[in-house]
């Protein structure tokens, strides 16, 4: 299909999502989840459970690790961990009878006291039995350093929990023939589900099949499996009927892993000049109640970058991640990238305004017109000429005077270990599948320019087919600002391969040649280099006539390296921007005491409407990346540099300094 017809098809509404799906006799899933953050489950009488269902959940996806021996159960055994958490199923012919279903399963439950701050885990009883502690992991980072610096400030800065609350929620159908297990996912790895589900359930990958469907969005939250994912599977291969799971706004809101819940503790030792001689960081990373992907991995790659883009010559980090009773941590659009590059953007304006300096010449005095490697190893090309530029083309010194914030940032892409791609051409036409799945980005636009642009032919006889791990055996998946980078690379070498089989067996290489005979050609191409792409925004707030707070507007000007499609990258820096502006001045999951859920709703959960969005403006640094096709990443800059330059501008109208996303109300209630 070509993206004129991908688009029509999309914007007409013939769009196939899981919940389009229909199949004869399919059953629909319903979970009966826990009210307690915490408790002893002393019976569970109907429904399919865990006394039948004994399987723990593997680990696939972005920052794929486990804790220190803890593996979420599919349904809850003797314990549960987060409101939310499943402990039965049940189907129905519909999803009204399944839902009606789950008022006859009984559970009993002894309720416990949970844990729900994570300074309070560090010293509170493990809530996980056999485990000395709530300490998931620790990691330091750099090596210590005692400096007699002229001037030495600390502060403390906190992300807090955000739910990715993309517009389609999660969900799949899943169908047991007997032999075979097929699965329609919502998802951003085909791969990635298939290898989940193969351990989690004890299958032979030769066994299992995975098909994307359209993806209604998914910013981090559909690259891994989930407990529904393993039951709504073992569901079809207990009735040998297909098996349906759509989850509610509610449960996405209380069961879908969350985003961002980091704390840094900072400490910054400067001259006088404003160059930065040393930083001291302690991380603090809410991990929640189990700690697949992020919740293990994200102290480490968090204090990794923290130092961000700039030349300081002593870091140390202590990180670490802690249990507590919310539902786990995941990756959300940006997925440790937003953090750091917020934790240290912050103390920048905060050394700028100890010293009374334009905050932009603190940052000028900080970075290198030389490749720099900082004492983490975070490899940094020249920023130097970049900033400059970035001042010059935000406009800033024409604007400083007003109530503006600038940031900027250093983004890694995550390219390792690469990605795959497939071409096959027969009948007069070409088909593609990429090993990272667009759920939203309309990879296939620029995808067809490539190849067009690389076989000498019309975009119109190229066909970029759904991710099918039947069709493609091997791959990753799209998150980390990767697909257009890695992908693109994979898809490029298929192309040259293509080429040369063209060549080998007609003497040359023509793109009617191509088109006359059949040809196939898998690649998975490898990449184990660290690929950044540098950012800078600028943000102009305001205050209208009854006291609130907003934005004039937001420009960013990103190095995406050579811009692929100039339309898609735009869309891909205003959405981002949107869920920046999302983060600072509304969004949060948050929880009581108890751990009971007080965003229970999509209105509650603070997500921005389009009066709350300013115009956004883009521009481009074009330096091309080392591979064939030069693309660098983006997905994930706005994300990263909006927040810190909101919270910057915002600080300038309020007058009080800002530490913490969402800002609290009061402090821009005037």
């Amino acid at each position: 299909m070509s993206s004129e017809d991908a688009s029509r098809r999309l914007v007409e509404g013939h769009g196939k999502f899981i919940n389009d799906l229909q199949f004869p006799h399919m059953l629909h899933l319903a979970i009966v989840r826990s009210p307690y953050a915490r408790a002893k489950v002393l019976k569970v009488n109907g429904g399919i459970t865990s006394s039948e269902l004994k399987a723990n959940l593997a680990s696939a996806g972005e920052g794929a690790s486990t804790g220190p021996g803890i593996a979420e159960p599919a349904l809850a055994l003797d314990y549960v961990n987060y409101v939310g958490q499943p402990v039965a199923a049940v189907l129905g012919e519909n999803p009204y009878a399944a839902e009606d279903l789950m008022d006859e399963v009984e559970v009993d439950y002894d309720p416990l006291e949970p844990v729900i701050d994570p300074e309070q885990a560090l010293i509170a009883k493990p809530i996980h039995a056999g485990t000395k502690s709530n300490v998931v992991s620790s990691f330091q980072l750099g090596k210590q350093f005692d400096l007699d610096a002229p001037l030495i400030l600390e502060d403390t800065l906190m992300n807090r929990r955000i739910c990715p609350n993309p517009l389609e929620t999660r969900g799949l159908v899943a169908n047991y023939d007997g032999s075979r297990l097929t699965v329609w996912a919502s998802t951003q790895s085909v791969h990635a589900w298939k290898a989940g589900l193969c351990e989690s359930l004890e299958l032979s990958p030769s066994t299992v099949r995975i098909i994307q469907v359209d993806t209604g969005g998914a910013f981090g939250c559909k690259g891994g499996i989930y407990p529904e994912y393993v039951i709504a599977c073992y569901a079809s291969m207990k009735t040998r009927k297909p098996v349906k799971w759509i989850e509610t706004r509610m449960e996405h809101l209380m069961a879908t892993h969350q985003g961002r819940g980091a704390r840094a503790k900072m400490k910054i030792y400067a001259k006088r000049s404003g160059e930065v001689l040393g930083l001291k960081t302690e991380l603090l990373i809410d991990a929640g109640g189990y700690a697949p992907g992020m919740g293990t991995s994200a102290p480490k790659w968090i204090g990794f970058q923290i130092s961000g883009p700039y030349t300081i010559p002593n870091v140390f980090v202590d990180a670490t991640s802690v249990f507590t009773n919310k539902v786990p941590l995941g990756p959300y659009r940006g997925a440790g990238r937003p953090e750091a590059a917020m934790f240290i953007e912050r103390m920048m304006d905060l050394l700028a305004d100890e010293l009374k300096l334009d905050p932009v010449d603190v940052r000028l005095r900080n970075v290198s017109k030389e490749p720099f490697t900082s004492p983490l190893g975070l490899k940094i090309d020249p920023f130097k000429p970049f900033l400059e530029s970035a001042i010059k083309q935000l406009g800033y010194h024409e604007k400083k005077n007003n109530a503006v914030g600038f940031s900027c940032f250093v983004l890694i892409s995550s390219a390792d270990p690469g990605e795959s791609a497939k071409i096959v051409v027969k009948h007069g036409r070409i088909k593609i599948w990429m090993g990272g799945s667009s759920h939203g980005q309309r990879h296939d636009i620029w995808a067809q320019s490539l190849l067009s642009e690389e076989l000498g032919i019309s975009t119109s006889v190229i066909d970029i087919e759904r991710a099918d791990t039947d069709e493609l055996n091997e791959g990753v998946g799209s998150w980390g600002s990767r697909t257009a980078l890695v992908g693109g690379a994979a898809l490029m070498e298929a192309a040259r391969r293509i080429k040369e089989s063209v060549a080998a067996k007609m003497g040359k290489y023509s793109p009617e040649e191509l088109l006359k005979h059949e040809f196939e050609v898998t690649v998975f191409q490898p990449q184990t280099a660290q690929f950044n792409s540098f950012g800078a925004n600028l943000v102009t707030a305001n205050k209208d006539e009854f006291g609130r707070v907003g934005l004039s507007e937001c420009i960013a000007y990103y190095d995406v390296g050579r811009p692929l499609n100039l339309a898609m990258i735009e869309s891909q820096v205003m959405g981002g921007t949107a869920q920046g502006i999302g983060q600072v001045f509304t969004e949060e999951i948050a929880y009581d005491q108890e751990g009971q859920l007080l965003t229970a709703t999509i209105g509650d959960a603070g997500i921005p409407n389009a009066l709350q969005i300013p115009p956004i403006i883009v521009k481009l640094a074009n330096v091309p990346s080392s591979l064939p096709h030069g693309a660098k990443g983006v997905g994930e800059s706005p994300t990263m540099g909006v927040p810190p330059a909101i919270l910057r501008a915002v600080e300038k109208i309020v007058g009080v300094r800002l530490r913490e996303t969402p800002i609290p109300i009061e402090k821009i209630t005037l």
